[in-house]
């Protein structure tokens, strides 16, 4: 329970300072009527007997003064009772869903005879709100009207203010005090990028889609009061203020949502223990100093790694002067290679030349193939490197790639540039773009069948119009003694004089207007809305609208350059697959190079050997080392075309080195700016959390279990029976301003 209430006093305090993105969502989901009640309160409404969930929306004008207010209650009859009472204090009620009608009692209650049904119903209110909301315009510093800003250009301030007059007389320590049930109000409006710019905001958020700027703002009116906070301590917001510069003024509907479930997780019966509260608010300050420390300690890590940028540019460097140093060797041993050779081919001439020159040949042959091992298991593990590096960032550009061997990598890496394809890329891009267009389309289904609900509503409407005109025609022509047809007969004739005519079309307009035709119109058209065929236009209508929406979306331009972007970013990636791929075959080529020379020097170390064996064996040891010494040439020739190829990647490193550093430069930049947001995030809004401890501590827990109490009271804007339990929330909305 601790936990809990420590989460509810951070939320109450940190929004204040800092209101996240998410906040966006929560707005979005309010309009769309989801409830604010917990988990926990949804259990509660569908167990209790009768819960009457209202929606109060309050239409305002632009400066918040109240026009209309609209009540909606949802009663959930749970033990399905055939008759429902209520108390709704207003006016114009009405069934908006079910035929159930309603008498009123001795204790003037509505009874209604809903026959174990729920119930819907509608009316006006004309009792003060809980909260007022007002708006006030300023422009170049002078306050003025909704009428006077509209179409004027320069900075102006759009301030809203929330008026608490909901509270309940508490005693707190001895002492009756006002306590106000605690409204968190939402504040949200969308501005045109083209006629504000400068957009600024206190106790909000500003978010940009590029053509329109979103703003929304919260407060909790009354509740600075309620938890006894000073301003110099905490500053709980009670407004919302927006500043811009404006260039031809227009604002559009603006939207609030007031409700008190905020404080509904609060279990206050278990706010006890204000050393558990200390503890908790000390490890929140213990978990804040490290993380502080952890972000220090980061800068300094990278710090000690971009010191380490010189070593690594110097270490760089070396192997780059021992791989031209091994280049050159190459090319020393392969010119000796070829000199061996030749001199091979004579050894034949003079044994006793051959025999002292092959006992040096020996001897520098074995040294040689003695060392063999280490030059093969050095080319091995250098390859092998080079293909985990080359996984390694494959898989970092988000390819699922399997480990990379000398047999494999040709075959992966072509395999790779296949899925690449146009084709392949394209295909996913689109159905990822069709998956997410169809989504955002979905979303607004209830709007698009509004609107063909709509169209449909005004060709019944039409239809229905025409049947009654046609039936009021017949009855007042009727009365003269004449059918349709003869009367237009006699009309036709001149047997019907003018006067007689027009009262004709008199009466016949004077029944058309009349309250009751025009009410026998609208429920026909009632009627005629709610059966299967017209509902079934609706729905097909509806699918066809949404249908064409997808398509008209799937090729806007938004769309269709996010294909356009996979497609190119698919090339990128076949390009530098393919790059990588003609690398590893140069250092194949080199280390196929390398195995073909230690292969010729163990020939020639054998011939060699053979040839110090003895004069006996002489000509057959110098053919032996005449075929050993061809091999060690065509070894040395790949060895030297490989050491060039080996140097050439090296000179790439160590070209690429400057760029690492500048990374490794950013990286600690960054660490540096999440260190120092760190701080200021603990001193505006942290600290002040940890600072409420002990007899401050103390006070807040009673004050705020008296304002958790309150809010729990404050259930209907109408009012509810004994045998009810509800919920209630606000919607506000203002109207447009422009020229």
């Amino acid at each position: 329970m601790m936990k809990r209430l420590i989460k509810l006093m951070s939320i109450i305090l940190c929004l204040a300072i800092a209101l996240s993105t998410s906040l966006m969502g929560v707005f979005a989901l309010s309009l769309q009527g989801v409830s604010l009640k917990s988990d926990d309160d949804k259990a509660t409404a569908d167990e209790a007997p009768l819960y009457k969930e209202e929606t109060v929306y309050v239409m305002a004008k632009a400066d918040g003064t109240v026009d209309k207010i609209i009540v909606s209650d949802w009663i959930k009859n749970n033990d399905h009772a055939d008759v429902i009472k209520d108390v709704a204090a207003l006016g114009d009620i009405e069934n908006v869903k079910t035929d159930a009608s309603f008498t009123m009692d001795s204790d003037n209650m509505r009874v209604w005879q809903t026959n174990g049904e729920d119930l819907y119903i509608q009316g006006e209110g004309n009792t003060p709100l809980p909260v007022d909301l007002s708006l006030t315009y300023t422009l170049d510093g002078k306050v003025v009207t909704p009428d006077e800003i509209a179409g004027k250009s320069g900075d102006v301030t759009i301030r809203f203010d929330y008026t608490n007059n909901q509270y309940e007389n508490v005693e707190i320590d001895g002492k009756e005090e006002r306590i106000y049930v605690p409204f968190f109000m939402l504040s949200g409006l969308f501005l045109d990028s083209s006629q504000f710019s400068d957009v600024h905001v206190t106790n909000g958020k500003v978010v940009s889609d590029g053509d329109r700027i979103i703003v929304a703002g919260i407060a909790f009116p009354g509740l600075q009061h309620d938890l006894g906070l000073s301003r110099d301590t905490v500053e709980i917001p009670d407004y919302f203020e927006i500043t811009a510069h404006t260039d031809n003024f227009k604002l559009g509907t603006t939207v609030t949502i007031a409700a008190n479930g905020f404080f509904d997780e609060i279990g206050t019966d278990k706010i006890d223990s204000i050393e558990d509260l200390n503890d908790s608010l000390d490890k929140l300050d213990s978990a804040m100093s490290a993380l502080i420390d952890g972000s220090s300690q980061l800068y300094s890590g990278l710090n000690t790694l971009l010191e380490s940028s010189g070593t690594l540019t110097s270490g760089v460097d070396a192997i780059y002067d021992g791989s031209v140093q091994l280049n050159d060797g190459a090319k020393q041993v392969n010119n000796g290679a070829g000199a061996l050779e030749n001199g091979a081919s004579t050894l034949s001439a003079g044994s006793v030349t051959l025999d002292n020159g092959a006992l040096d040949l020996y001897s520098g042959l074995n040294t040689l193939d003695l060392n063999s091992s280490k030059l093969t298991n050095g080319s091995n593990a250098t390859f092998s490197a080079l293909l985990s590096t080359a996984r390694s960032s494959l898989q970092s550009a988000g390819l699922d790639v399997p480990e990379l061997t000398k047999d494999n990598y040709a075959a992966v890496l072509d395999q790779l540039v296949s899925q690449l394809s146009d084709d392949n890329v394209k295909a996913k891009a689109t159905a990822a773009a069709k998956e997410k267009v169809t989504a955002s389309v979905e979303a607004n289904r209830d709007a698009v069948t509004a609107a063909v609900t709509a169209a449909v509503r005004e060709n019944v409407e039409a239809q229905v119009t025409a049947s009654v005109h046609d039936q009021v025609t017949a009855a007042v022509i009727g009365n003269l003694g004449y059918s349709v047809d003869e009367y237009n007969a006699a009309v036709a004739e001149g047997l019907v004089d003018e006067a007689t005519q027009a009262q004709v079309a008199g009466a016949i307009e004077s029944q058309m207007n009349s309250e009751s035709t025009q009410s026998t119109i609208t429920s026909l058209t009632d009627q005629n809305m709610q059966s299967d065929a017209v509902q079934a236009t609706i729905a097909s209508n509806t699918d066809a609208k949404i249908a064409a929406l997808i398509d008209e979306n799937m090729q806007s331009e938004e769309v269709q350059k996010a294909i356009a972007d996979a497609l190119a970013s698919a090339k990128a990636g076949r390009e530098k697959i393919t790059a990588l791929k003609a690398q590893l075959d140069s250092y194949g080529t080199f280390d196929s190079g390398l195995q073909d020379y230690t292969n010729g020097v163990g020939s020639a170390a054998g011939g060699a050997s053979q040839l110090h064996s003895g004069t006996t064996t002489l000509r057959n040891g110098a053919a032996d080392l005449s075929l050993g010494a061809s091999q060690l040439h065509s070894g040395t020739q790949s060895l030297s075309d490989g050491a060039s190829a080996l140097t050439d990647g090296i000179l790439t490193l160590k070209n690429g080195v400057p760029a690492l550093t500048e990374g490794v430069t950013l990286l600690r930049d960054g660490a540096m700016t999440l260190n120092e947001g760190l701080k200021t995030f603990n001193t505006e809004g942290i600290s002040k959390i940890t600072s409420l401890k002990d007899s401050d501590l103390s006070k807040i827990a009673t004050r705020l279990k008296a304002t958790a109490d309150v809010a729990k009271h404050y259930k209907s804007y109408s009012g509810l029976t004994d045998e009810m339990d509800g919920e209630v929330k606000f919607i506000y909305k203002t109207e447009e301003i422009e020229k």
